[in-house]
Formats: structure tokens, sequence, C-alpha cells
């Protein structure tokens, strides 16, 4: 017994000798990577199994060539270079491997590292191949290895691999398993790689950290001498106690003077990769566990963001503490702010200043929710469930389009209300905000919307949606990038002008889009209110007809009497008298628009107007309109051609409405001339 206890102490001695060493005297760091004991460089410096050699690329296992980037006591773990397994294939006989590399690796002559399941994992490259890895001999068992871990990789050809994409088509990755020591590569060949041989001839298996790999299709063709970065796992393993039994876990050596925790305020705590213990400071320390005095106490009141105090911190052993100061208080200061102590009068004070915001607050909420209220009562007298279902038409909230109801945003503003520019769902479009609804008749509403969402040409804007939670609902129609017909024409700062062959295509296509409003959809749709500010231009001066009055939808065949609407200088002098829209009113403002056009000269209301009074009297009296012409076209000398415009237009403002022409007529007719044009 006696015996026994002086070989503990003397194996205590040699520990604290061993430990003392480690920081007096010995290498504290390689290449740029820092050397903490147990690891060390030179006799006497490391504790057995953790020897370091210092070499000129930099920092090595003992023994062996793998470069050593990284040691940590906290956590427990070392970063190091180990290389790849590969196998390459003979081209004249694509079946036979031509070369083999087992990466195999050596590093646990003394059962120090484990590698790492945490952080790494298995990455076979190739095609048609299966890798695996095999480590640590057998004991009792059928195997040459306790573990066989793999994966299959397979490629169609030679674009089957994707950069990125490591899911078994030129390459594949698996988990491994805990415990692994020393490893071993190997590949099944059973696979022929006669198809594959140009772009893949060598298959791949290596370790790599997890997330510090990306798979590309040149890996295929990898350098087989490239070494991949592993996390190791590290632990006290292997020593014996006085009965010469191998120390497993902290109870064993808890018994004997063989701890490595030599340190005061260290503790053990049991590996989790395998047999074994590491050290790890108490609470409250910080340092190296394996060197005698290496645990030291923190300030933790110089890092108050990891060890927070919101009243006056004070630095103790293994602690601190956090008071509040005198006349102030806190459930926790540690937690939370310390407050002053309030005397009576100001408990009052505050005591009213809350019941005057909980007042608040309850009439803020009694707002809140009438205002919710009033939306919803929007929403279904505006026809929100009808519409709902609709496909065609997209509903929207106040909340969608409040960021677009801003001033710096208004693109367009009239007798109608104001148009917005925004953006919504990532698509630029102009939200209609009316002032009023008197030409809207609400129980009409939803099956206009419905009806109008489902109309598709190029020449028509498209309307997107509407909001219902409002008095007025907003309309949203696709953006138009060049603005209006009427600002192209009548901007004094305009620098794009418009030839006679521009001017021609929009007079067409206007056509045809009235023409199909009027004629080819399933209701027929009158506008009401055609003039050049409601002919949108496109970033190709190609025209899209807005502001189809919803409340103008009529059933073919029957006659729409309203109160008169639109603009009175382009108004058809019957539907002023009667009320009457018909077809043939919106004929009539499109043959004012075609004069607009050649003579780029407003259309005015009068008892007479006066741009329609001057064409229709030179026309009846046969006189020349050189002098009504715009000057950009007249100067082509194609007057011919713009006397057979005047002669559409003449028809279109007869005052019987029965001898107009059609918008079909007026569209083919306007093809035509276009045509002969270019010939």
């Amino acid at each position: 017994m006696w015996m026994a206890l002086i070989f503990q102490l003397l194996l205590a001695a040699a520990t604290t000798a061993a430990t003392t060493a480690a920081t007096d005297g010995c290498p504290p760091s390689c290449g740029g990577v820092d050397i903490p004991y147990p690891f060390g460089i030179g006799a006497g410096c490391f504790r057995k199994g953790f020897e370091i050699e210092c070499t000129k690329g930099g920092p090595v296992l003992a023994g062996t060539p793998l470069r050593v980037v990284k040691l940590s006591l906290d956590p427990d773990e070392s970063q190091v270079m180990l290389p790849i397994g590969s196998q390459c294939f003979n081209t004249s006989s694509p079946a036979e491997t031509n070369d083999i590399m087992y990466g195999e690796t050596m590093m646990n002559q003394h059962g120090v590292y484990r590698i790492s399941d945490t952080h790494n994992m298995l990455i076979v490259v190739g095609c048609n191949t299966v890798g695996y890895i095999a480590s640590k001999e057998t004991v009792g068992g059928g195997d040459d290895y306790a573990y066989n871990i793999g994966c299959m990789s397979y490629c169609n050809n030679s674009v089957s691999a994707q950069n990125g994409q490591c899911k078994g088509v030129g390459c594949c990755h698996v988990d491994i398993p805990p415990g692994l020591t020393d490893n071993y590569f190997d590949f099944d060949s059973e696979y022929n790689h006669s198809a594959v041989m140009n772009f893949s001839s060598c298959d791949y298996a290596f370790l790599v950290d997890r997330n510090n790999y990306t798979f590309h299709r040149s890996d295929l063709k990898m350098d087989r001498r490239r070494t991949s970065l592993v996390w190791l796992d590290w632990a006290i393993r292997g020593s014996a106690d006085i009965s010469g039994n191998d120390i497993l876990s902290c109870k064993q050596v808890a018994t004997t003077s063989q701890h490595a925790c030599v340190s005061n305020h260290s503790d053990c705590i049991d590996s989790i990769n395998g047999p074994g213990y590491n050290c790890k400071c108490s609470k409250g320390y910080a340092g190296n566990p394996y060197v005698v005095d290496g645990c030291t106490n923190i300030n933790e009141c110089a890092n108050p963001a990891k060890y927070p105090c919101y009243g006056v911190c004070r630095d103790t052993q293994g602690g601190y503490g956090c008071y509040c100061p005198v006349g102030y208080r806190s459930h926790d200061p540690r937690t939370e702010q310390c407050t002053q102590k309030f005397p009576l009068a100001a408990q009052i004070s505050v005591g009213a200043i809350g019941g005057i915001l909980v007042l608040a607050f309850l009439a803020f909420f009694f707002v809140l929710r009438k205002e919710k209220q009033k939306a919803r009562d929007f929403y279904r007298k505006n026809g929100g469930l009808t519409l709902e279902k609709a496909r065609t038409i997209k509903i929207y909230t106040r909340g969608d389009l409040k960021p677009i109801l801003k001033s710096s945003n208004v693109i367009g503003k009239g007798g109608f209300g104001e148009v917005y520019k925004g953006v919504v769902d990532g698509v630029i479009v102009a939200v209609k905000k009316p002032n009023g609804r008197s030409v809207l008749e609400k129980e009409q509403f939803p099956n206009e919307v419905t009806i109008l969402s489902q109309v598709s040409h190029k020449n028509i804007v498209r309307l997107i949606g509407c909001c219902l939670e409002v008095d007025n609902p907003m309309l949203v129609y696709e953006f138009i990038s060049k603005g209006s017909l009427d600002d192209n024409l009548h901007r004094a700062d305009n620098k794009d002008l418009l030839d006679l062959d521009v001017r021609l295509s929009i007079l067409e296509d206007s056509a045809h889009g009235l023409s199909y409003m009027h004629s080819q959809t399933h209701n027929t749709i009158l506008h009401g209110d055609v003039k050049p500010a409601n002919i949108l231009l496109d970033e190709n001066f190609s025209p899209k007809i807005a502001d189809f009055g919803i409340s103008r939808l009529i059933a073919k065949g029957k006659e729409h009497t309203r109160n008169i609407i639109g603009d009175m200088s382009y108004m058809d002098p019957v539907y002023l008298q009667t009320g009457r829209l018909t077809d043939k009113s919106d004929v009539y403002s499109f043959g004012v628009v075609i004069l607009e056009l050649i003579s780029r000269r407003r259309a005015t209301h009068s008892d007479n107007n006066s741009l329609v009074r001057s064409f229709l009297e030179c026309h009846q009296n046969g006189e020349s309109m050189t002098e009504l012409f715009d000057k950009e076209i007249a100067m082509t000398g194609d007057l011919e051609f713009l006397n057979k415009l005047v002669d559409i237009a003449v028809e279109c403002l007869n005052l019987d409405a029965d001898k107009r022409p059609s918008m079909t007529d007026v569209a083919g007719r306007l093809l035509t001339l276009h045509r002969a044009r270019n010939l």
C-alpha cells in the first residue's frame, strides 16, 4: 500500500513538472498556429499522444505528414489536412483500374484523435462508382474494419453532373458515425467506365468539413494530390491507473493521480466522441485547465454584451454581482433596467398618465375597429363577394395600395379624380382613384368589372384589379410608359416628334381597339369619352385606349341613356341633345381625334367647335386645307393622303348619326390607306 502511494506521488510530481514546462520555455506557436498544452513541440512540452512537429511548412502531427491548421482547447477540436483516396482507369481497358491511392492515415498511435462526425462528411466524386471509408480494425467481427460507410455516384452523360449539386450524380455524400480513428478509402470496381472515360477517368473519396465543400463539375478531374480540411475531436485517452487498467472516463480518473485537469477551478467532462475525457475551466474562469493555475478569473463586468448588467457591476471570483444603486430598484438588474423608486405623488401622476394612455389606446382600438368594419361594409356593397369568384380580376386591400397613394406618385389629375404610379406585387401599375361615383351603378359594378377584366386586346389598357374597401372603388391598370397622346402632341418640352407614319399607326390601332370593344366582345362596351388624353402610348408609340367607362357597358342592340358625361370638346352633338349614348357617339369623337392629330391643334368646346368648324367649312367649300395641317407633316408634301384622312374624319362627324361609319369600317379604311402609303 505504501509503495502504491509513493508511486502515485511520483506520478503527480511528474505531471506537475510536465504542465509547468508546458508554459515555461516551450514554443507557443508554429507557422502562425497556436500550440496550447497538452499539445506541444519538443521533449517535456506535450502530453503523451499530443506531440506536434514544427516544419518549414508549418505544424504537423508527430510522425505523420498531416499538416495542422488549428488546435483548440474549447471546444476540444483540431483541424488537419488529410489526403484523398482515388482510383483511375486504364484508357485501353476501362473496366480495369490503372492506379489506386487509398489515402490511408495512421495518426492515432496513442488513440488521442477521433474524426468528428458532427463537422465532417464523406464525399465521393466520380461516375459509375461506389466509394467508401473504412476505419479502425474490428475486434471479433467478420470484417477487417469496424466501419465501412459509403455512397454511389452515377452519371448518365458528360453534362449530368451539375455545379452545386452533390446528390448522387457525379457526386454523393454521406454522414459518418462517431468513433472513426485512422481512415482508409476504397472503391467498388465492378462498374464499367468505358462510357465516361473522356470526362471522368478517375474516382475520388475524401472527408471534408460539411460546410466547406461545394461540388463543381470540374472536380471530376481534380488533382489527386490535393488534401481536404478535416475536423478532429481529441480527448485524454489510453492512460492507465495504478492497476494498469485504461482510464476511459472522469469517474475512473477521479480516483487516481493521473488526472489531466490540474488547474484549480477546472472540471472534467466525458468525451462525446469515443472513450476518454476533456478538461474545462469552471464557470466564471477561462484559460488552460491542463496547466497548473491555468484557469483564471473572468472579469465579467468588462464584457457586458456576454454578461449583462443594467445596474452596478462588481466582479467576483468565478462570477459577478449586479446591483441597483441606492434609490433604484429592479426585479433582476441582470435582465431589466433599474428604475427610480417614485414617491407617492409621482406614482399618482404616473397612474393618471397611464390611465389617459389606456383610454387613448381604447379610443384608437375603437376607431380602428370601426374603420375595419367600414372597409368590410364597402367591400360587400361594392360586390366583393361576387368579384371573389372571378378569376380574371385581382382584389387589392387598402394596405396593398397605400404605399402608392402618395402625392409624389400622382401622374394624372382631372375631374374624374387622380391617377397614381407605383409598384404592387412587383409590377408597375397605374391606380385610378375616382373623386365620385355619379356615373357608376353600384349594383352593376361587379359584373361590369368582371367583363372588362376579361377584355384582351393589344390596343386596350388592361384592367388588372380593383380595391373595394373604399366608398368609390379604385381601379388598378397596367402602366403605359409614354403617357397620353395629348401630352405627346401638345407638350412644349416633348422631344419625341410624331411623324405622319407614326400618327397614322396610332389612328389605325386606336380604331381597331374601339372596333373590338363595340363589336367583338360578348357585350358591347362603349367608351363615351374618346379623346387624345385617353389614348396612351407605350414605349413603341403603340396606342392603348384607356378609361372605358364601366358604367357604359350595354347588351348588344340596346340603347344606353345616361347623364351627359365626358369632355365636351369631343362630344357627339346628338348625345348632347338626347343623352342617348351609342357606338356612333364614339365614332364622332374619333373623328375629332383624327383632326387634332393631323393639325396638332387642340379641340375646344364652344357653340361652334373651332377645329371641327374650320375643317368642315374648308371641306364643304372645296378649299385648300394646307394651312390647317401640322407643318411637320405638311412639309412631306403628301397633301392628297392628308385630305383622305380628312374625308374619313368628316364622315365620322356627320350630324346624322345613322350615316356615320362604324368603327370597324373606319379601322378598315385606315388600314387600306396605310398599306397604300407603304407601297
